[in-house]
């Protein structure tokens, strides 16, 4: 997977992310992040990370997007390998 298509589908999740009751709200309390700051930031290649660090970080989000886009579950993983940091180690 290429950079561009990773961020491409980290964009993806954040909209898909933006359409579930709460999910966004939870995303911003986590990172500590406000809309006004995520959206100036949402072209950046550590923050679309971020995203997809959420996303990938719950079984439900992870299946619940690849379903809602068509995708294989596996894909949000893949994208994430292609951002920076994505190469490092997985611990759990």
């Amino acid at each position: 997977m290429t950079r561009d298509e990773a961020e491409t589908l980290a964009l993806q999740a954040l909209a898909w992310m933006a359409g579930q009751e709460g999910l966004l709200a939870a995303f911003l309390a986590e990172t500590g992040a406000d809309v006004a700051a995520l959206a100036a930031g949402a072209h950046r290649p550590e923050v679309l990370a971020g995203v997809l660090d959420f996303l990938l970080a719950d079984d439900a989000r992870v299946t619940g997007f690849a379903r809602d886009a068509g995708l294989p579950p596996d894909r949000p993983l893949r994208a994430r390998a292609a951002l920076p940091g994505g190469a490092l180690p997985h611990w759990t």
